[in-house]
């Protein structure tokens, strides 16, 4: 269009010159242009109007997208690597040593940890399928209560695992991953077993008997040891298996980059996020036009893929070697008679095996500490948090508990924050009864979709800017966001948590603190490679070790999870979060009976 104006324009200024001579020639020219001269503005204009809007959809750059591009990158650079090794970066150390020192107690106490947590030395890695745990050809008998008699409440009850191969053949080492429940349906009764490995190819599941009537022993491999072994190489060797993302932007410019807690530094520069309070790690790569202070926001980019050799993959297939059960040899069931009068206490140091709890009836029975009430009323919730102050901090299983008070308690009010769905920060308000509920998550490294960079703030930190006292709640449930990263980031990062938590009831000493364990959840071939049970349970207890002795409450999800009969999540069932709800409200406002919850058991094991 531009070149048929100017040819126009030429050809009238020819003309003019044929009939015009001199001087005049020029000022016609001009005169001839200037009709033009508003077209040629606005097409300038409609041009650079459109190489704006192509920048801006630089910003427009979705997860989706980030990840598909990695994993294409991914799949060309697995074409050319060798089967089984990593695709970035094997340095474990590099990962574990980030952060502040640990003082020559913490370090002690983490070396501790780590050695508690050890798992049976695994198999041969060229281990071949027919040679692996089978949950089809193992088996559990339980073994009887000794003399003949009947088996009676307060009884401790072992059935015994043997596990066989695909070949049929006894396996002759431990290190199998294992599951245990005592369960009666028609009681809606239900207890976590313990399982120990003798390491030769036997498991005894303990379970304690809490009730009359009939019981039925349910085995579960979740996990054949060569599995476990290839887990725990992707936790020390892949930390990045899961990768994070971060937009940058200044006015009109975007950019995208990769994020993690540890990124290997020879490949680009860094933008360095270290918090200056705690020393928590965290890295993006640097945009190649903007500078560090320009970053937005904060995502999960996507799961690598490609993680595992063909036949570790036959080690992680749904419904032959994941979470399978294993059969009885004979009767799975037992009939359990009341308890018997007068029988002596037992000593706790005997190798009896004591739950936290267990379910009668659907609801939870706390096997210590306070009586567990059902909050059964809405009315009944907001008389125990009257003039109470709530803040949960965490990942989604804490959010799930605001969810639930937000929704089963009519008086409380969100206050609209416009914070993103499913991310927070999230408010609700009861002004009339003087109740505020607050939901944070914690900081990086978080899954979550999209947060604002000012928004990722770490648990630690807000601790510390807490005033407490009696009328202060805090819930904090942080683990299931560390299970693709070495132990040792957990134990860092729990250990600037139970720092803030002192300095929190050193200054406030009615402050009420809860700590929320780990739960199972649902698996398949590829959710088990990053957020695998066998990654919870090792967080799990570390968890419990570094909050022992501390005046601080636990809610037990492990066992409320595993001693019910719902099928295992992620984000666990509503009734299940009722009975988690009604042990945090349980603790808030107790209620000292005579005879509280679990009396009875604990003067039975005396410790």
């Amino acid at each position: 269009m531009l070149g048929r104006l100017w040819r126009d324009t030429v050809a009238m200024t020819t003309l003019d010159h044929k009939t015009e001579p001199g001087r005049q020639n020029g000022s016609i020219v001009w005169k001839n242009l200037s009709k033009y001269v508003s077209i040629f503005l606005v097409l300038a204009l409609s041009g650079i109007i459109l190489l704006l809007r192509n920048i801006h959809t630089l910003e427009k750059l979705n997860c989706q997208t980030v990840s598909t591009l990695y994993q294409v990158q991914s799949s060309i650079h697995s074409a050319f690597t060798p089967d089984g090794s990593s695709l970035l970066y094997h340095n474990h150390s590099y990962c574990v040593h980030l952060g502040q020192e640990p003082l020559p107690k913490e370090a002690q106490e983490e070396r501790y940890l780590l050695e508690s947590i050890a798992w049976p030395e695994a198999p041969p890695r060229d281990t071949p399928l027919r040679q692996t745990s089978d949950p089809a050809h193992s088996q559990f008998t339980i073994l009887s209560a000794g003399g003949g008699r009947e088996w009676r409440v307060g009884d401790q009850l072992e059935a015994l695992v043997h596990m066989h191969d695909f070949q049929g053949h006894p396996k002759r080492h431990g290190g199998d991953f294992l599951l245990a429940r005592l369960h009666s349906p028609e009681l809606g009764a239900g207890v976590a077993g313990q399982v120990f490995d003798h390491r030769n190819g036997l498991y005894s599941a303990m379970f304690p008997l809490l009730w009359e009537g009939s019981a039925r022993v349910e085995v579960t491999l979740v996990h054949p040891s060569e599995a476990v072994a290839v887990l725990r190489r992707l936790r020390e060797e892949r930390p990045d298996r899961v990768f994070f993302k971060s937009l940058f932007r200044s006015g009109f410019l975007s950019e995208t980059t990769m994020c993690n807690l540890c990124l290997p530094a020879n490949q680009q520069p860094l933008c360095n996020y270290t918090d200056a309070h705690t020393g928590e790690p965290w890295y993006c790569y640097k945009p190649k036009m903007l500078g560090c202070d320009t970053r937005i926001n904060h995502a999960k980019g996507g799961y690598q893929k490609h993680l595992l050799t063909n036949k570790e993959a036959l080690l992680f297939q749904s419904g032959v070697n994941i979470k399978v059960p294993i059969r009885a040899s004979g009767s799975d069931r037992v009939v359990v008679q009341p308890e018997e009068k007068d029988k002596p206490d037992v000593d706790s140091s005997s190798g009896r095996v004591v739950p936290s709890g267990f379910y009668f009836q659907g609801s939870w029975q706390a096997l210590g500490g306070v009586a567990v009430r059902q909050f059964n009323d809405s009315s009944a919730i907001t008389q125990c948090l009257k003039g109470k102050v709530v803040s949960m901090y965490g990942d989604s299983t804490a959010r799930q508990w605001f969810e639930y008070l937000n929704a089963f308690v009519p008086e409380l009010k969100e206050f609209s924050l416009r914070s993103p769905k499913n991310v927070g920060p999230f408010m609700a308000v009861d002004s009339t009864h003087n109740i505020l509920l607050r939901y944070r998550c914690h900081g990086p490294p978080i899954r979550f979709s999209t947060v604002v960079a000012s928004e990722m703030r770490y648990v630690a930190n807000e601790l510390d800017g807490l005033a407490g006292g009696p009328d202060t709640v805090v819930v904090i449930s942080i683990w299931a966001h560390f299970s693709t990263f070495p132990v040792e980031v957990y134990i860092r990062r729990l250990r600037h948590i139970r720092r803030a938590v002192v300095r929190l009831l050193d200054r406030a000493p009615g402050t009420l603190v809860v700590m929320r364990s780990a739960n199972l959840q649902a698996l398949d071939s590829e959710v088990s490679l990053y957020n695998s049970d066998w990654f919870s349970a090792q967080l799990d207890s570390v968890l419990r070790a570094m909050f022992r002795g501390l005046d601080v409450l636990l809610v037990d999800a492990w066992e409320m999870t595993l001693a019910h009969h719902l099928p295992h999540a992620l984000h666990p069932p509503p009734v299940i979060v009722k009975n988690m709800m009604d042990t945090i409200l349980s603790y808030i406002c107790p209620v000292r009976s005579k005879r509280a919850s679990g009396d009875w058991w604990r003067r039975r094991v005396r410790g």
